[in-house]
């Protein structure tokens, strides 16, 4: 049996298999709502045979949007057109997500097939930007943001409750906090972002302090029963990569304590001197030992694709599920292809009945 199409159940959700696909922004909704295009899009995505799929991050305020282009859900209109998404990757067969976040400094930006690049708060598609510290992150974001005040802190956190409510509210059953690639809360923990002086910055603890207070807040309104988790950047490719390791590793671990069921490891982006050894499951080694120092599962994406490695790095227990992003929008039933590749029996049932029957029917003739 592959170790990449066993069940992986948490709390009471049940994946069918240990394949993901995680949030990929699309940069194509209008005031935060989703239209056809994203409806479509993850129809097809969950008819691909995951056993989950993750909306893209979804801002928590109209100010949280990486682009003016960006998915929210702020408020009642955008939940009901999200709620019709949920409902869509569930008839799909797969477990329906979402991420929710707030880009912070990276916020106010063109998508990237635009430039990439910071929009001017005085073009009426820009706007300023938050952040701990008034610290920019540079290269092609160039613009400044606020320091955020002690009231801007419980605000923000205050709209990752309400987002939480709407996306329970709307059906999902998998929630994903944004904490990772330099948006706010990755932001709050790196030191190329947070120069406070106050208690949400300074020390590791200082600088865990909103993500896990925002982690708490939601906890408390996110079922029980449902898995709540995290995108987290553990490591920077910036020279100091074992001491930011071990104090993520740390910050985990309190995450766990509050509540936290499973944590997407990632890289922080938080500075655009990064040196990042790209190759194949490069984090899954990193992502197997924050498994095994907090004892919570893990997923991780970058340089998973390859149907040799997704089995690997399951069946070596490095990850507990694998996120399976880009190569996904190459071939959107690359779970029946790799389900092939391994070998597994009728792999065309990793698809819907319309598409398996007539697979399997005619695989002879292939």
């Amino acid at each position: 049996m592959s170790a990449l199409f066993e069940p992986f159940t948490l709390k009471s959700v049940t994946l069918k298999n240990r394949i993901a696909v995680p949030p990929m922004c699309q940069y194509s909704a209008e005031d935060g709502l989703v239209n056809d295009w994203h409806q479509v899009h993850y129809a097809g995505l969950a008819r691909g045979g995951a056993g989950l799929v993750i909306v893209e991050a979804t801002a928590v305020s109209p100010e949280g949007r990486i682009s003016p282009n960006c998915l929210g859900l702020w408020n009642e209109e955008q939940a009901k057109g999200l709620a019709t998404i949920a409902q869509s990757i569930k008839d799909n067969g797969s477990v329906p997500g979402i991420q929710i976040g707030h880009a912070g400094r990276k916020a106010s930006a063109n998508a990237p097939w635009k430039g990439d690049d910071h929009i001017d708060s005085a073009d009426p598609q820009g706007w300023d930007t938050i952040s701990p510290s008034a610290v920019a992150f540079g290269a092609n974001l160039p613009k400044q943001p606020k320091a955020m005040t002690v009231e801007d802190i419980q605000r923000v956190k205050h709209d990752f409750v309400q987002a939480a409510i709407r996306a329970r509210d709307a059906g999902f059953e998998w929630l994903e906090l944004h904490f990772a690639h330099g948006y706010l809360a990755q932001s709050f923990f790196s030191v190329h972002a947070n120069q406070r002086d106050d208690q949400y910055g300074g020390s590791p603890e200082g600088r865990g302090r909103f993500l896990l207070e925002t982690l708490e807040a939601v906890r408390e309104v996110w079922p029980e029963e449902l898995p709540l988790t995290a995108r987290f950047g553990v490591i920077e490719f910036d020279g100091r990569d074992e001491e930011t390791l071990q104090e993520a590793i740390e910050l985990t671990k309190q995450m766990k304590q509050r509540g936290l069921d499973m944590l997407s490891v990632s890289m922080g982006f938080s500075t655009p001197d990064a040196q990042i050894p790209w190759g194949p499951a490069f984090l899954a080694p990193i992502a197997e030992r924050v498994r095994k120092e907090t004892g919570l599962p893990v997923a991780s994406a970058w340089g998973i694709d390859k149907p040799q490695d997704s089995e690997r790095v399951v069946a070596e227990q490095q990850l507990d599920v694998v996120m399976i992003g880009r190569a996904y929008l190459a071939d959107p039933h690359w779970t029946y292809r790799v389900a092939k590749q391994l070998g597994i029996e009728k792999p065309s049932w990793t698809l819907p009945a319309p598409y398996a029957h007539w697979l399997e029917r005619y695989a002879l003739a292939d």
